[in-house]
């Protein structure tokens, strides 16, 4: 169930998005990420089946949230989030990074690695996009192998943004 103060639309992102109804101070736990917990074996068949909604919750296990109970899934990508996914206790919550304007987009980053980076692009529209989902750790290594990327992004200090 998607809390009051979000709702789903069509995204400029990808798709469909999850949007503020309100403001959103700095720190609020917005939405968990829900699903059905599934083995690291089943989480590589589904990952290479294309599925886009696992989350690693241990060493042992993952999150499938590609179920239509769980609207967090709909949480875009960005190379500059809002929001920040963290794991508490195996249970994923979406926490906001910074004030969230009413109207604005929740996004979060997907924390994809180096590997096959390429193969999921990016369409964010921060100002420093890096033209592929990849984890925030990644960034400046991918800048370097790329010449002529955009510089690195550095943080909004102003907390609408």
């Amino acid at each position: 169930m998607i809390p009051e103060d979000l709702e789903i639309r069509d995204s400029t992102i990808h798709g469909t998005g999850v949007f503020a109804l309100k403001s959103i101070p700095r720190g609020k736990k917005l939405i968990e990420y829900t699903g059905r917990r599934i083995s690291k074996a089943e989480s590589l068949k589904l990952c290479q089946a294309d599925n886009r909604y696992i989350f690693e919750i241990d060493d042992a296990t993952d999150l499938d949230g590609d179920v239509p109970s769980n609207p967090a899934r709909l949480i875009n990508h960005s190379c500059n989030p809002n929001c920040e996914a963290i794991n508490e206790e195996g249970r994923i919550w979406i926490y906001a990074l910074r004030r969230i304007p009413r109207g604005a987009e929740v996004t979060f980053n997907y924390g994809y690695d180096l590997v096959d980076c390429e193969e999921h692009p990016c369409k964010c529209g921060a100002p420093h996009c890096l033209g592929v989902i990849l984890g925030a750790q990644f960034h400046d290594e991918y800048r370097r192998s790329k010449p002529g990327h955009p510089p690195t992004l550095k943080p909004s200090s102003n907390p609408a943004t």
